[in-house]
């Protein structure tokens, strides 16, 4: 078993801040994505939308997407407290939270991204004025999360989830995106600067710098 990845890109992060969370360690090859090796004929069969993560088994199956990864990991090592939530309740605001900030969040910095930087325009078409308008819907949908922490330790339920770490990985990309945190989004701070705290995450992100 093991992972193909870049490690500092934001959904091999999530993997890896899920993975650490668990305190399950799983082999890691690193991928040159600006040199194309994600674009290559074998890459392309083990990963369908040739993206990273990818997690390669024993028996020869491969699973893209970050996410699925995460529920492969967390179905395997059953634990007390899910972080995909253990209710209905809790899995239905975690599930509804995560899909939040991936959607207008996550999604949406990547676009912005993309087609701001033209980062891969020698293999993808890019469309500078649909990277500004991205980056603006990402400034608009930052005050939907600045209001969902007012009073709370946690995104979607009252513990640490992966809506989380969707959240954090957010939040860390904003800088590519030259957008900052601003003393009006307080909440935000807190909450970002707790999760960095945590003892997994943190000794993750040492790590990788």
């Amino acid at each position: 078993m093991r992972i193909l990845e870049l490690a500092p890109t934001p959904s091999a992060r999530r993997v890896g801040i899920f993975l650490a969370e668990l305190g399950i360690e799983v082999p890691r090859e690193q991928l040159d994505l600006r040199g194309g090796d994600n674009l290559t004929p074998e890459f392309k069969r083990k990963s369908v939308n040739g993206r990273i993560p990818v997690l390669e088994l024993d028996d020869g199956t491969h699973i893209c997407e970050s996410v699925a990864i995460c529920r492969y990991f967390d179905a395997l090592h059953p634990r007390d407290q899910s972080l995909f939530g253990n209710s209905p309740l809790e899995q239905a605001q975690v599930e509804m939270w995560n899909r939040v900030l991936e959607l207008n969040g996550l999604m949406v910095a990547f676009q912005a991204f993309r087609n701001l930087t033209g980062f891969f325009k020698d293999r993808e078409r890019f469309v500078e004025a649909w990277g500004a308008e991205s980056r603006e819907r990402l400034i608009e949908f930052l005050p939907t999360l600045e209001a969902r922490l007012q009073g709370r330790d946690f995104v979607a339920i009252d513990r640490f989830s992966i809506a989380d770490i969707t959240g954090f990985v957010l939040i860390g990309f904003l800088p590519r995106l030259e957008i900052e945190l601003t003393d009006a989004m307080p909440n935000i701070r807190r909450w970002h600067a707790a999760i960095a705290a945590r003892p997994a995450v943190a000794a993750l992100l040492a790590s990788q710098q």
